[in-house]
């Protein structure tokens, strides 16, 4: 009798009367099988990469399309998460809980925020068979309100089948201030930003380091990388150097860009020869009708972004010279794409803070140049305007969350040259994010499994075009293709697509749809509309079938009212109210007190030796945006940082040493009106500071109690900051505002939004 299932040898009573016997090596083992890396943009259009006609230098993705192939036909799912979850595990996002990010979750099975145990990722899939599996970069696959320290971890990357992950959990980072998480645990960043410190390059050494690691010891065992960079998702941010490389190089603007852009992807190939450019989207001005103060933001704007990519370019470089070093790169599938369209979050001027997004609270024009030498450093937190996105997507019209082309339609390089011979070549045929897990595993001459760690598989929805790939087959394999995003659908079918648009809380029997002969109008720009209503009407009723084979129904038009904290019966907001015991260098943003909800108090029980003990007590947000409470010259400071507008607070009377309980009460009248904090020590008011302007929330970044490691909210101390007496707990309530708040006081538009979404 043996306790390990499956031994094959004999047992007797000692070893010399027993036959030994061990599991058999992988059949990956042998040097053969291929490596697998999939490197994974955020929020970046069609026309980015160089060979897709982009001006912005990207000389490494560039060389790997010389050397591979590029599909100019490949689709996402329009969101980041829903695309994550379709990449990693080749089905479609509504069957496996991820109809929106993983920040939502409705209640129903189509939103939960995480991937469903009934679809194993591609890394679950390889790491069975005896691949080393790493990802480094942005995850977002995990519900909010289990990010944190306390997990649960079931959503982390190390339980959906990677040996090692570095990286964020959330769905956007400073990138010169990230909150990281390594494996299991958050850490702080390895440097500071005036030590050089950027995301790119640090989620880079890691995945070397662990490709270094591993090829030490297992020289023949493949690999598998997931590397989904922060880059191109606000905040735009790289190195000075990077940024001012691109001064004045979009001082033409948005209009001749898109012109010039798309004449090379017709020269090139990548665009077929009689396709039209599609018209500005709305709310998109032509850029000489812009003031000149408002042309120099959206410019500086475009440097940011177009530093930015070029920076990540230089990072992946670096990984494929490494690959190159150690041998692999000649039998590794490499693949770079994106998880969706250029972007519309930063609305139709542009934003110097993305919290900004959230309210809107527009820069003023007037004193912007103040501001354009900060853009893309540290000290901002940016987002291009409408038409730069668009200009990212030509030729294609809308953006990110919309199921028209700049929403779904995205660049899609492959790099293999052990399989791959005719480099260079452009392939033609449709594919989608589905897609790649089959292709990935017929490549590799391996199966998705029936069942899983005991748990049955739902089939793998998308289809291989492993022969496109490789150039021996010009015949499309793909069953028809729905898109829902946000109430907005589409669905593809034999080179026809249907689409609609929806306008948030319409009927959806209101929804107008249009309909494309994608085969000869890749741009979308010519409605059929009314010429093909037979073509139409079957496109719709397929849509439907569709939708109900994949579990897209109810159709759901929430997206940021998901966001929020939401009082969910055993949730950790569900009575707003917290109790901690510090220090807590990190609390993520979603698992942070729902300060934005309403009025709150803070009571904090701390303890000084003397009256030089000082440091910070509760911070969130960052140095763009957020809000700060600590001690420094003996009296307790609160300072309330809006978009770098600052108020500062002292109380009025100094602090004792010993044991104290410290105050804050904050009031308002809600996001847009004014407020007031109010210190206490001992239960006794100890002064009241007024606030000019409330914030929606209180910043975007984390959580820090008794200490600070991460980007200042005040200028008035520097990081780090720890609080050299005891803070023996920390009790915070909210108050949720009676009827949600004011209206936001516009600044600018009445609603800078509408047009997109």
């Amino acid at each position: 009798m043996t306790t390990e299932p499956g031994f094959q040898g004999t047992i007797g009573r000692s070893f010399q009367e027993s036959q030994p016997w061990w599991p058999a090596v992988p059949a990956t083992a042998d040097g053969k099988s291929p490596n697998v890396v999939v490197i994974l943009f955020d929020d970046l259009g069609f026309a980015h990469f160089g060979c897709y006609g982009s001006t912005i230098e990207t000389p490494n993705i560039d060389a790997l399309a010389a050397g591979g192939v590029r599909f100019s036909n490949f689709h996402t799912t329009a969101l980041c998460s829903p695309t994550r979850a379709s990449l990693l595990t080749g089905r479609n996002h509504h069957s496996i809980g991820m109809r929106g990010i993983a920040d939502y979750d409705s209640g129903f099975p189509n939103m939960r925020g995480a991937i469903t145990k009934n679809a194993a990722t591609l890394a679950e899939m390889l790491r069975d068979q005896g691949y080393a599996t790493f990802a480094t970069g942005k995850w977002h696959l995990a519900p909010k309100e289990e990010r944190s320290a306390a997990g649960p971890f079931d959503a982390w990357p190390l339980q959906r089948g990677f040996d090692h992950y570095y990286g964020f959990l959330s769905g956007a980072e400073d990138q010169f201030y990230p909150d990281l998480t390594e494996d299991n645990h958050h850490v702080h960043p390895p440097k500071t930003p005036e030590e050089g410190y950027h995301f790119s390059e640090d989620v880079v050494d890691h995945a070397i380091g662990y490709i270094r690691d591993h090829r030490s010891v297992y020289p023949t065992r493949p690999f598998f990388l997931y590397l989904p960079f922060g880059a191109t998702h606000s905040p735009h941010q790289a190195p000075k150097e990077y940024v001012d490389k691109y001064a004045g190089k979009f001082d033409q603007g948005w209009d001749a860009t898109r012109e010039e852009w798309f004449a090379r992807q017709l020269e090139s190939g990548i665009v077929p020869k009689g396709t039209d450019l599609a018209p500005r989207n709305p709310g998109v001005e032509q850029w000489d009708d812009l003031s000149e103060n408002a042309r120099k933001l959206a410019a500086r704007l475009q440097e940011a972004f177009a530093g930015f990519l070029d920076h990540t370019d230089a990072q992946i470089g670096r990984l494929v010279r490494f690959l190159e070093e150690t041998g692999d790169i000649d039998n590794t599938i490499l693949i770079v794409t994106s998880d969706n369209g250029a972007s519309q979050e930063g609305g139709p001027q542009g934003i110097t803070d993305e919290a900004r997004y959230a309210h809107p609270y527009l820069d003023d024009l007037d004193t912007i140049e103040d501001k354009l030498e900060d853009i893309g450093g540290p000290r901002s937190s940016p987002n291009y305007p409408w038409g730069w996105a668009q200009a990212g997507n030509t030729p294609l019209k809308w953006y990110k969350s919309t199921v028209h082309g700049g929403g779904i339609r995205d660049p899609f390089v492959a790099h293999w040259p052990k399989g791959i011979n005719d480099r260079g070549a452009i392939r033609h045929e449709f594919a989608h994010v589905t897609d790649v897990v089959p292709t990935i595993l017929e490549l590799l001459n391996l199966e998705a499994p029936e069942s899983f760690q005991g748990i049955s598989q739902m089939p793998i929805h998308g289809s291989s075009f492993a022969d496109a790939l490789l150039g021996q087959s010009e015949v499309d394999r793909r069953t028809p293709q729905y898109f829902e995003m946000f109430g907005h659908r589409a669905i593809w079918a034999d080179g026809w697509k249907a689409t609609s648009r929806h306008r948030k809380n319409d009927p959806y029997s209101d929804d107008e749809w249009q309909l494309y002969h994608l085969d000869q109008d890749f741009s979308e720009v010519h409605d059929l509309a009314e010429s093909e209503p037979e073509k139409l009407r079957e496109l719709i009723d397929l849509w439907w079938v569709e939708a109900g084979k994949h579990g897209v129904l109810p159709l759901d038009d929430r997206s940021f009212q998901l966001v929020g904290p939401q009082q969910r019966p055993g949730g950790i907001h569900e009575h707003l109210k917290y109790h901690y015991i510090p220090p807590i260098s990190r609390l993520p943003a979603a698992v942070s007190p729902a300060m934005g909800l309403g009025e709150w108090t803070m009571t904090i029980d701390l303890e000084r030796a003397a009256t030089s003990d000082e440091g910070l007590l509760f911070a969130k947000g960052t140095q763009n945006t957020g809000i700060a409470f600590y001690v420094q010259g003996n009296k307790l400071h609160f300072d309330y940082n809006a978009f770098t507008d600052i108020t500062f607070a002292e109380s009025s009377i100094e602090l004792p040493t010993g044991r104290t309980t410290v105050g804050l009460r904050f009031e308002g009248e809600g996001v847009g009106g004014e407020g007031r904090v109010i210190f206490s020590i001992d239960g006794k008011e100890a002064g009241t500071t007024e606030l000019p302007f409330l914030m929606r929330g209180v910043g975007g970044g984390g959580t820090r109690i008794g200490e600070d490691y991460q980007s200042p909210v005040s200028p008035k101390y520097q990081t780090p900051f720890k609080f050299t007496g005891t803070i023996h707990s920390v009790d915070i309530e909210v108050t949720p505002y009676a009827t949600g708040g004011r209206p936001v006081k516009r600044h600018g538009p009445q609603n800078i939004y509408s047009a997109s979404l």
